[in-house]
């Protein structure tokens, strides 16, 4: 049966990682995303589930000990905050050259540096754009709600299964820390190895069998000719992730005369903005991308046409906005608003924005 728990959104990753079957969990601590470690350390699932909880000597350590686990076709995870994704990324990038699926949470502090412990969404550039080096992609999931926090781990692994792929949970400390109800799956199992194989496929360094010869999973090929081949083939991977995994949400849009874009705790914010816009007879509508890559181009197209601007509010200097300007080629007039450093802006400071960048004067 599900339960009914009242809990912050860092306690509801950790909570649903343990339900979902996930077999194993690195670590290390850094505010404000500490509570998932700790609440896992308090479950202590290796003794009911046999999941793996273990905090690795530093960023770098638990990224790799993920790809260990990844190899072998396990569900393994990891969460940081910020400047530990950053010492991830190396990592990140050599997971995706092997495609090879994990979960990764950031919940996100603002910077740069060591900056502040208090929210932002300045980690969206590093996010979706790839964050390391070389042409890749993270799969990229933005909740808005300490639910959707428990809802994305199993999605989040789902797809990163599907893609064979690094999928990213880009939360900040606002949804991290933010106390709501929440409503828990019931307990899976975790997969067999024959399971596994069943549903994905013998890619895993599970060892040789009578059926096939060992796997070998590298990220390295030194021929050029070999090299490219193999981003032709990950570039049409990003390519079906595009096309078949676009997620969004649309609040109060169908007669909407100008678009707030957001994600995350800024939409929630924005949710109410909305309402006091058309509460003065502004006629505000938000979308809500939900999936950070693949981003909602085409959705954001499709209400550009109809409407006499666009404010992508965010509390961030000004990232996604780029996205968003890109979606709409210049047929309609986009602007930002922004709060950064740790301060989270008021729905009553985004209404502003919207009158001064399109209405007054």
């Amino acid at each position: 049966m599900k339960e009914l728990k009242l809990m912050k959104g860092n306690e509801a990753i950790a909570e649903a990682a343990i339900r979902c079957g996930t077999d194993g969990y690195f670590g290390y601590p850094i505010t404000p995303q500490s509570e998932i470690m700790e609440t896992l350390m308090a479950q202590q699932p290796w003794n009911t589930t046999g999941m793996v909880v273990l905090q690795a000597e530093s960023e770098v350590a638990s990224i790799n000990m993920v790809y260990g686990g990844a190899g072998c076709g396990k569900k393994v995870m990891t969460s940081s905050s910020s400047p530990g994704v950053s010492l991830m990324q190396e990592g990140l990038s050599y997971m995706a050259g092997c495609e090879l699926p994990c979960v990764v949470v950031n919940v996100v502090r603002g910077g740069p540096g060591l900056g502040t412990i208090q929210p932002a969404q300045s980690d969206y550039f590093q996010s979706v754009k790839g964050g390391g080096h070389g042409d890749y992609k993270l799969i990229t999931l933005a909740p808005a709600s300490v639910q959707e926090m428990a809802d994305f781990v199993e999605l989040a692994f789902e797809l990163a299964f599907k893609y064979r792929n690094p999928a990213l949970i880009l939360s900040d400390g606002v949804i991290g820390q933010m106390m709501e109800k929440v409503e828990l799956q019931p307990q899976q199992p975790r997969m067999t190895e024959e399971e596994l194989i069943e549903k994905y496929g013998s890619w895993a360094t599970t060892g040789k069998t009578a059926d096939r010869e060992r796997n070998i999973i590298t990220s390295v090929e030194l021929a050029s000719e070999e090299m490219e081949a193999f981003n032709y083939k990950l570039q049409a991977k990003y390519k079906a992730v595009e096309e078949n995994e676009v997620r969004y949400e649309n609040y109060m849009c169908d007669d909407a005369e100008y678009l707030l874009v957001a994600y995350g705790s800024s939409a929630r914010i924005c949710q109410k903005s909305v309402e006091i816009a058309r509460e003065k007879g502004i006629k505000a509508g938000l979308l809500r991308p939900i999936t950070l890559f693949p981003f909602p181009t085409k959705p954001i197209q499709d209400i550009a046409k109809h409407v006499k601007g666009i404010l992508s509010v965010e509390m961030s200097a000004g990232q996604m906005v780029e996205d968003v300007k890109l979606a709409v080629n210049g047929s309609v007039s986009v602007e930002h608003f922004g709060r950064f450093g740790g301060i989270i802006p008021s729905p009553d400071e985004v209404v502003k924005a919207l009158e001064s960048n399109f209405i007054e004067g």
